[in-house]
């Protein structure tokens, strides 16, 4: 019979949940250990959030050198390297890397690559990464597994192997046209990277608009930018059939409002959506049950239906953010620690990095009007901003829900420069309850995107148009 190794605590994936709770248990004198199949630290800053914004700033800076007359700067060329571009972004992951492997190391969390598979209540088997196998299990068990990208069933897609954000983020190489399927956060981010770089790019879209769960303003602002940059978007379209390949050449069998056509690029990636990493690690040997959409089923606090075992993350049915998967540790280790958290009504922010970026938290019409959450409205245009004047960076438009009955604010959202940061100033309020009239009485330094809150906070708030 194989030994089993027994940890205080045990994790498998260390992605943003998995490592903080593995860093900070372990810390605390308990004996605990991580299984990860290949990616330390999780995909964040390996094949997702930092690497993708890395390269978004590359293609930023590039789109600075086609405008360099517009600044007083004279550029005799701008050609993009994609290898430099690679370059830069794998050096940041492989420090990133090596930041994470000390910290394990001064933790004392065991970290152990390979891929595990349960066998029992909190017991799984581990196909070492570099050859043999461990039993190893935990008296508390906590699972991070993640998701990974979509690829829908549509005739010969899979055949065409496109590229997910993965591929794409380590492409050395620049498109000569890219199609890019889905028009929410991965496929917008980078299909105004890969246009920035020097790409023809064309975006198709099933909905009646892109990134559907937004306003219908902000969503036009969105496509009127990817106009003026140059790409093509097809909204209301199915793609009905695949040929050729990736990286070679490409036919895309579409059906949209003007009927069937055929759409040819060179490279083609996918961006429709997350699938969770639940399939094959045995849960079910572990009465660990699942959604019906394949998601780990937990409570408010993140427990499972098996004892002792918990689930963080994405493959937890969490909304997919770093942001809050960060949470879901505190929430587990708060609750470990004698604490009582819960996510029930949890104030989520969220920032597509396109540019200029769209930034949201709370309600945004389109929600408060399904919901049927009375409310008044506050806008301004980014025009009015003069730090974007000051950068040469107008477009856009701030928009702040108001309670009907009380100040309270409801939501925020952005689409502008530096939207981020006037998020962060609103979102601050909201989980203190401060009502919007006390943000209208504070002074904003001058010239920054946070000083557009006074401009904005200084209009009388409306009833929407009924």
């Amino acid at each position: 019979m194989p030994t089993t190794d027994t940890y205080d605590i045990l994790i498998i994936g260390s992605g943003e949940s998995g490592k903080y709770l593995a860093w900070t248990m372990a810390a605390a004198g308990h004996r605990t250990a991580v299984i990860e199949r290949e990616l330390i630290g999780g995909s964040c800053p390996n094949i997702a959030c930092l690497p993708s914004k890395n390269i978004i700033h590359s293609a930023k800076v590039r789109s600075f050198t086609m405008r360099a007359a517009e600044f007083g700067v004279e550029l005799e060329s701008a050609v993009t390297s994609m290898k430099g571009v690679q370059a830069r972004k794998r050096a940041m992951v492989d420090s990133l890397r090596q930041l994470h492997l000390d910290r394990y190391r001064a933790s004392g969390a065991e970290l152990i690559m390979g891929e595990a598979r349960f066998v029992g209540d909190r017991t799984v088997d581990v196909q070492l990464a570099d050859g043999g196998t461990r039993t190893v299990s935990g008296e508390k068990v906590f699972l991070d597994l993640g998701t990974h990208a979509t690829v829908p069933d549509v005739p010969g897609l899979v055949a065409a192997r496109p590229m997910t954000h993965v591929e794409l983020l380590d492409l050395d190489r620049l498109p000569e046209h890219l199609i890019v399927i889905g028009g929410g956060y991965v496929g917008l981010e980078l299909a105004q990277a890969m246009r920035r770089f020097g790409a023809q790019v064309t975006v198709i879209e099933q909905g009646h608009q892109l990134a559907g769960r937004e306003d219908a303003d902000v969503a036009a602002a969105l496509h009127e930018l990817f106009r003026d940059e140059g790409i093509t978007v097809h909204l209301q379209t199915q793609v009905s059939s695949v040929e050729g390949q990736s990286g070679s050449g490409v036919h895309i069998r579409t059906d949209g409002p003007d009927g069937e056509a055929v759409v040819e690029g060179t490279d083609l990636l996918v961006g429709v959506g997350r699938t969770p990493n639940t399939s094959g690690v045995g849960l079910e040997e572990a009465g660990i049950k699942l959604t019906e959409t394949g998601y780990i089923a937990v409570d408010e606090r993140l427990a499972t239906t098996a004892p002792n075992v918990w689930a963080m993350g994405e493959c937890a049915g969490s909304p997919q953010f770093t942001h809050v998967a960060f949470d879901d540790f505190r929430v587990v280790h708060d609750n470990l620690t004698g604490g009582s958290s819960t996510t029930t009504d949890r104030l989520v922010p969220y920032c597509m990095f396109t540019d200029p970026e769209l930034a949201r938290v709370g309600c945004n019409e389109s929600e408060a009007r399904r919901r049927g959450i009375a409310y008044r409205v506050l806008t301004l245009p980014m025009a009015a901003v003069l730090r974007t004047r000051t950068i040469s960076e107008p477009r856009g438009s701030m928009t702040m829900l108001i309670a009907a009955d009380s100040d309270e604010i409801l939501g925020f959202t952005a689409f502008g420069a530096e939207a981020s940061e006037l998020l962060a100033a609103v979102q601050t309020a909201m989980i203190g309850r401060i009502p919007y009239t006390a943000l209208r009485g504070a002074i904003y330094a001058h010239p920054t995107a946070a000083e557009g809150l006074t401009f904005l906070l200084r209009n009388t708030p409306t009833a929407p148009a009924r």
